[in-house]
Parts: C-alpha cells; structure tokens; sequence
C-alpha cells in the first residue's frame, strides 16, 4: 500500500512540474546593444566555467537602462535568459 501511494505521489508531482517547463515560454531575441544582436561575438571565454551567468547593461534607443543575463553554453556560445528594462533612475 505504501509502493503505490508512493508511486501515485511521484506520478501526480511529475505531472505537475511537466506544466513548469521552460520550452513553453518563447526565447528572448536579441536587441541593438545585446552582446549577441547580429550574431555570436567572435571571442570566445575560453576561461569562464559552462554554465557561468555573464551580465551585461546598455541603454535601448529610447534611453531606458537595459539589463541582460547571459548563460555560456557548452559550445561556449552566449544564451539569453533574461532581460529587465527600466528607467535610468527608477521612483
């Protein structure tokens, strides 16, 4: 009785966190100012572990701050995972 209470508990837990997936939120595209916008650098950080975060500010064309947060791939390319923009100076 205990197996298959926990083996329901496991099934309804994996259900619950299939619908927490990231795949189904849509991948964030590169802007002027990004350090991937027209492609990879051509520099690679060679020293940097895979899996590092790499942070990067820049202001967008209408002068608001940009915040972005990379993540080195294995193949040492850059992942966009994030972006905040907001005011220089917030309220």
């Amino acid at each position: 009785m205990k197996t298959m209470k926990a083996l329901l508990s496991a099934l309804l837990t994996a259900a619950l966190l299939a619908g927490c997936s990231s795949a189904d939120s849509p991948a964030l595209e590169p802007i002027p100012g990004s350090i991937t916008y027209g492609g990879q650098p051509r520099t690679k950080l060679t020293k940097s572990p895979v899996g590092s975060a790499v942070h990067h500010q820049f202001y967008n064309g209408t002068g608001q701050r940009v915040e972005e947060t990379y993540i080195l791939q294995p193949d040492r390319s850059l992942k966009l995972v994030r972006r905040v923009v907001g005011p220089d100076f917030p309220d």
